[in-house]
């Protein structure tokens, strides 16, 4: 699909993809929340307080979780959304055949590598975890493992920055929040 044709038909897709997709996952937190409200919650950042319009962007933060968590293969999201979606995807995906800790330091290398449109997803990606932390946590996490998600955060973001001033700026408010972590 061409998205300088019709971009709203192609976020549409892909909100419609990812939920799919995503239909019988939950959050951790005591609700157990839809898990499709996170990649959206990652679009509303980007457009609403980053004012990104790229659709390509906005399509890849609905879509971001899609190959990690669930079946959905790079191929087929070529397919679908094209190239430079699938591509951006790629970028942010963790490879879940690696132990957790040599994922999150793979994150940390990776992110100055990264393209100005994957930086922009995975920045948003972790305004939204770290809001989530903070207002509806993982009903099993500590005090300590929530510390050490904002630590592990911000090592991630210090790779980014320069990317986008503004949600840089929302990024290290948040951080500035973990007292009320304990």
């Amino acid at each position: 699909m061409n998205n300088a044709e019709n971009p709203q038909s192609l976020l549409i897709s892909a909100i419609a993809f990812a939920a799919t997709k995503h239909r019988d996952q939950r959050r951790k937190d005591a609700s157990a929340s839809p898990y499709i409200n996170h990649p959206i919650a990652l679009a509303a950042v980007l457009t609403n307080e980053g004012h990104v319009t790229d659709t390509n962007v906005l399509c890849a933060a609905i879509l971001h979780d899609t190959i990690e968590d669930t079946e959905t293969t790079a191929t087929e999201l070529e397919t679908r959304f094209g190239p430079k979606i699938a591509s951006i995807v790629l970028e942010v995906t963790d490879d879940k055949s690696l132990p957790k800790e040599v994922r999150k330091q793979l994150q940390i290398e990776h992110a100055a590598d990264a393209t100005p449109e994957a930086k922009l997803v995975k920045l948003a990606d972790k305004i939204c975890n770290l809001r989530d932390i903070l207002s509806s946590p993982p009903t099993d996490w500590p005090a300590e493992r929530k510390q050490a998600y904002f630590d592990w955060a911000a090592r991630v973001v210090t790779n980014i920055r320069g990317t986008h001033p503004g949600l840089e700026a929302i990024f290290d408010e948040l951080c500035t929040r973990t007292a009320e972590l304990l």
